[in-house]
């Protein structure tokens, strides 16, 4: 039987804090959730890899590192408000919610977003929840929120999800230009929503992210 609570462990040890990610939630909350629970029965040995994991349809579980550093930089707080976009089977909603007052997760795949509501409840995380729709529009109904998060690369973010950002709040985007991505962190001060240099990494661009679907709307 795997010790998938070893492989947890070592994830955190061998990438999560060489990255420089020591604050106590972000440790705590990549130690309590068990993730291979939240990546499809067929990727349950690959769920501690020290890469992304590939869901098909470009969609993917970002890698540990990548994940634990944009946690780092978006400093969420427990009486904050978390919009998660594409959190596929709900792994960054679940991790989030420990640390946030409340995450809404926004999937636009009905089957996937019952199955992560599934998931969630079945971890008794019961400070999320998942809103079917389309990833572009987020979930307006449910903000504005303090924080924004995508899981996936973008090549640019919509208006609409920048207008459910509240003053003052943060987001976090892996910009992609070809294979090269940069995560930026935005602050909106004003309605204006003003980027910064984070780190680098990559992940696939999210289809309703790229500027080949800004075209077609």
């Amino acid at each position: 039987m795997t010790d998938f609570a070893s492989r947890r462990l070592t994830m955190v040890d061998t990438q999560v804090r060489p990255s420089d990610v020591t604050k106590f939630p972000i440790i705590d909350a990549m130690l309590s959730v068990e993730r291979e629970n939240f990546v499809p029965d067929a990727q349950r040995e690959a769920a501690y890899v020290e890469d992304l994991i590939d869901l098909g349809n470009g969609r993917c579980i970002l890698e540990p590192r990548t994940f634990a550093k944009i946690l780092d930089i978006l400093n969420i707080s427990n009486d904050e408000v978390v919009l998660d976009i594409a959190p596929a089977l709900g792994y960054s909603t679940a991790v989030a919610a420990r640390m946030a007052q409340l995450v809404v997760g926004v999937e636009d795949d009905e089957e996937l977003a019952v199955d992560a509501q599934t998931i969630l409840m079945n971890a008794d995380v019961d400070n999320a929840i998942v809103h079917t729709g389309p990833l572009e529009l987020g979930a307006a109904e449910h903000g504005p929120y303090d924080v924004i998060m995508i899981q996936g690369g973008v090549e640019r973010v919509p208006e609409a999800i920048l207008d459910q950002l509240k003053d003052q709040g943060r987001i976090a985007c892996i910009f992609m230009e070809g294979d090269l991505g940069t995560v930026k962190i935005g602050h909106k001060s004003a309605g204006h929503v003003t980027w910064r240099y984070a780190f680098n990494a990559s992940a696939p661009v999210l289809s309703a992210f790229s500027k080949m679907f800004a075209f077609s709307l």
